[in-house]
């Protein structure tokens, strides 16, 4: 089942999608996340939560590692599959002694590991950080789309410049046979 709480706020406020297979758990971490000014959408299985993801995007994932059925760690192999989901940064969350979990984590995709029992300022911080980051990764991309279109664009002129060069020239070329035609 997919439980979902908006925050209120500007729709320009980060969106985190938690996906966590405890309620109770699952509950506290999204009011939380809210609270800090956080847009945050639930889910309690991968499942949910890849529906989730193409209901509304969002800006990051926080997902158990060990959700019933399809596993966090598969969740993150899917989302890696799809050229939409690619960059999305994702967290896992891991048991503490669960190393096993956070080498596979990272070996599916995932951006970074959080282990149980979190302090939640820890979370939080890690949270801010790679929303950050992602953030400044679509800058960057969208800095290189308009300098590519840009490129292109002079290319483009370039191009009828020298189409326009090359009929000025031939012209030139065909007026000065014509005079050397009649000074002959």
């Amino acid at each position: 089942m997919d439980v979902n709480v908006e925050n209120d706020r500007a729709s320009d406020q980060p969106r985190v999608l938690v996906v966590e297979s405890n309620r109770n758990f699952l509950g506290v971490v999204a009011r939380r996340l809210a609270e800090l000014g956080h847009r945050v959408a639930t889910a309690d299985n991968a499942h949910s939560g890849l529906a989730e993801l193409y209901r509304m995007p969002v800006d990051l994932v926080l997902c158990d590692a060990k959700l019933p059925g399809t596993s966090g760690i598969e969740f993150v192999r899917m989302l890696r599959e799809e050229p939409v989901h690619r960059e999305l940064p994702v967290l896992l969350i891991v048991g503490r002694s669960d190393s096993a979990s956070a080498v596979k984590a990272f070996a599916a995709g995932a951006d970074g590991t959080v282990r149980k029992p979190f302090h939640f300022e820890v979370l939080a911080a890690a949270i801010t950080r790679y929303l950050e980051r992602s953030e400044s990764l679509k800058r960057l991309v969208q800095d290189n789309a308009a300098l590519d279109a840009r490129v292109i664009s002079r290319a483009i002129e370039l191009r009828e410049m020298r189409d326009q060069l090359c009929a000025v020239d031939s012209e030139r070329r065909r007026l000065a046979a014509i005079v050397e035609g009649k000074a002959a």
